[in-house]
């Protein structure tokens, strides 16, 4: 890939985001306030969802082949 065309889609992208948010009427200050909440929210989204989505899961599998007749796992074999 030609590293002029990388530079311009991602210079293209940046100015969508400024379009998108609106920010680009925002004094620098406020823009890297604004830019440190957003990253901020973001962050805790990725976050909390690596952290609960998997718990979820599990359980929606666990409850739903308990009504679908699966085998449950022996409590004597996990204190084995």
């Amino acid at each position: 890939m030609d590293v002029k065309y990388i530079k311009d889609y991602l210079s293209w992208l940046y100015y969508q985001y400024l379009l998108i948010t609106c920010s680009y009427v925002l004094e620098p200050w406020e823009k890297s306030i604004f830019n440190t909440l957003l990253l901020t929210a973001i962050a805790m989204v990725i976050y909390s969802s690596y952290v609960f989505i998997p718990i979820h899961v599990r359980l929606a599998m666990e409850f739903f082949s308990g009504i679908c007749g699966g085998q449950h796992e022996s409590t004597i074999a996990l204190m084995s």
